[in-house]
């Protein structure tokens, strides 16, 4: 039998789940951040330093970490949903869905027939999880991005598409998308206006028994996400965290070592 998927049964059983964020194309970075006990962790084709070369032996080593494993596909490509697939994602965040068209697209490449136009090939995934067949219809997650004015005018309907999984929000291109370069863009938003946004994806998301899922900066405001509605919130990403931390141990360092503040480089040992 195949596996279940692991998402899938936290929202069924009404508990929220956390979500890592992988940019960097590195298998090691991806064990160490699958290693972490994220409820998932997802591979950011789209915007991420990898391509599917990368993704492939990035999912081989989170394999052991019992993590749900996704991909964020660079756009609504059957070829690449289809492929990520292939290679063992159970999860696809595609981005910029605008329409309902967009959105039936998107989830019939996700599914074999009769569900969908899905390809059979699952090179990989066959390997890594036995039993994977028609039975993956069942358990991927098709995960559409809302991040436009269009997007938005559209939200009702596009999440009442039928196969789709959840909404995943980011930020940064719905604040672009929504309000003409009048805001920056960025994570963990304060506006009045925006969080209305975010909001009423919610409530789309709940009314048509989906996943809400948002990308945030920080378990503060996830937290305050969940409370929201959201199922599912990142924080950050290896990137993120990566710097976040180096930057915060240099700074101590440097307060310690009297150094706080000297930035010019280093003016030698000699």
């Amino acid at each position: 039998m195949m596996q279940k998927n692991k998402l899938k049964q936290l929202w069924a059983a009404g508990k929220p789940a956390m979500n890592g964020w992988c940019s960097i194309g590195n298998p090691l970075t991806a064990e160490i951040m699958a290693a972490q006990g994220y409820d998932s962790v997802t591979i950011d084709i789209q915007h991420g330093a990898l391509d599917y070369g990368d993704a492939l032996p990035m999912f081989q080593a989170m394999r052991s970490s019992g993590a749900t494993l996704m991909a964020r596909v660079p756009w609504l490509d059957p070829g690449y949903i289809m492929k990520m697939l292939d290679a063992g994602a159970m999860g696809i965040i595609c981005p910029m869905i605008n329409n309902r068209t967009e959105a039936e697209e998107f989830v019939s490449y996700m599914r074999y027939p009769p569900l969908g136009q899905r390809s059979f090939g699952p090179t990989r995934a066959a390997v890594a999880m036995p039993g994977y067949g028609v039975a993956a219809n069942g358990e991927v997650l098709a995960l559409a991005m809302i991040e436009t004015a269009e997007g938005m005018e559209n939200l009702d309907e596009i999440a009442a598409t039928p196969g789709l999984d959840g909404i995943y929000v980011g930020p940064a291109d719905l604040t672009l998308g929504t309000q003409k370069g009048r805001l920056p863009p960025g994570f963990d938003r304060q506006e009045p206006e925006m969080i209305a946004l975010i909001k009423q994806i919610t409530e789309a998301c709940k009314a048509n028994g989906i996943a809400a899922c948002l990308h945030c900066g920080s378990t503060d405001y996830a937290a305050q996400a969940i409370g929201w509605g959201y199922n599912l919130t990142t924080v950050g990403g290896d990137t993120r965290l990566l710097a976040g931390a180096a930057g915060a141990s240099v700074a101590v360092w440097r307060e310690l070592n009297g150094r706080d503040g000297d930035t010019d480089g280093d003016e030698g040992m000699y």
